[in-house]
């Protein structure tokens, strides 16, 4: 046979490999081959079946990342200064996933609980969704929104801020941070904390990572919609939510490392924000979230209502499901946030539901609101 060179689709490929074998009559013994194939056991063709998807399974469950999405998350925490109460709560809901759960009293900036301590303190990622936190109190501070503007997506949709907080619409804040410009975002987030160590000497704390200049070839959109180019701590995003709760003081979060200074600490004031007037508007998306948005997984009791921000997205390192929350019961509130590392069964979603299970632990607790602690309110 010559050797023909064909060309398809710009590849020089042998024609041998399109040659098609001669078509051969069927005899009788080959109408028997088949006949006999018919009636081979079903238990064979059973195994077979399995075995494929065996191999399927397998591939469907591969992760291209090191971080594993399952781990014991307490190993080598200390936990001495602790609440044990609040720190059984956020185990048994962290359960067997690797993350860490962070607990805060907003009113002292007393940390109740860290689950996983090395991730909480050196664990700075981006910060995927959450950082609409921080575009949502620009934009409104700035006047660039009100809560119920409405910006223009697209020919048919327009979105208010309420709903855009609640179902994490990425194009609303990327529009807000368009118009804010880098300069603005960067004194909000830096104001609410971002870029330097939340505690009060909280040894092997993470400032986390916040551009000083504006990244090259990052837009500001992506910045406040995804937190791009930016990387938050669980603690450090569990002190934002506490200001948000608190109505504008950002503490220092403090860790005791005994119950000596558990019982004896005293708050102390990092700075307080002039956002007292924004927060209201806040308000209805981060429970709008919980109702009927993103973080749906947390709600668990109607009376006891949560306020929260997901956040999900990938880094170079991991998937990230963020979820930061408080809730309210009169005039009593902890702040609950939740960061998991590891494959695709990782997301805001279900960092949401963790965290709705701690909220819901501690209601069921006979000593649920210890966390409170009167005696340094009473101060």
């Amino acid at each position: 046979m010559k050797r023909i060179l064909i060309i398809t689709l710009g590849l020089v490929l042998p024609a041998a490999l399109f040659a098609v074998a001669p078509v051969k009559k069927k005899t009788a013994s080959a109408r028997s081959s088949r006949v006999t194939a018919k009636k081979q056991p079903r238990a064979k063709a059973l195994a077979a079946t399995t075995k494929s998807k065996t191999y399927r399974a397998k591939r469907t469950y591969y992760s291209p990342w090191d971080t594993p999405t399952f781990a014991d998350s307490t190993w080598g925490d200390v936990v001495d200064g602790e609440d044990l109460v609040v720190r059984r709560a956020a185990v048994q809901a962290l359960g067997p996933y690797n993350g860490s759960v962070v607990v805060v009293n907003p009113n002292t900036g007393r940390v109740l609980t860290m689950v996983n301590q090395k991730l909480a303190l050196t664990g700075a990622y981006q910060p995927c969704s959450t950082i609409k936190l921080v575009a949502g109190l620009a934009g409104l501070s700035e006047g660039i929104i009100e809560r119920e503007t409405r910006l223009r997506l697209s020919r048919g949709l327009s979105m208010d801020l309420t709903t855009a907080l609640a179902k994490s619409n990425n194009p609303y804040f990327a529009n807000i941070g368009e118009k804010l410009g880098f300069d603005k975002v960067n004194y909000y987030g830096r104001l609410l904390g971002l870029g330097e160590k939340t505690g009060l000497d909280i040894a092997g704390e993470s400032a986390g990572i916040f551009p000083e200049e504006k990244p090259k070839g990052v837009p500001v959109g992506m910045m406040t919609s995804f937190g791009e180019a930016i990387g938050l701590t669980p603690l450090q995003l569990a002190a934002m939510v506490s200001t948000i709760a608190n109505g504008g003081t950002l503490y220092y979060l403090q860790y005791p490392r005994n119950q000596e200074e558990a019982l004896n600490l005293v708050p102390k004031v990092k700075r307080k924000l002039d956002v007292e007037s924004q927060l209201p508007d806040m308000k209805p998306g981060m429970m709008g979230a919980v109702d009927f948005g993103t973080a749906r997984r947390a709600a668990y009791d109607t009376n006891e209502p949560i306020f929260g921000k997901t956040g999900t997205c990938t880094d170079s390192r991991t998937h990230l499901g963020w979820f930061g929350s408080y809730n309210e019961i009169g005039s009593n509130k902890l702040v609950v946030v939740v960061l998991l590392t590891g494959g695709k069964k990782v997301n805001g979603p279900v960092a949401a539901g963790i965290a709705g299970q701690v909220y819901k632990n501690m209601s069921q607790s006979a000593t649920a609101h210890v966390a409170v602690e009167p005696n340094i309110l009473a101060r």
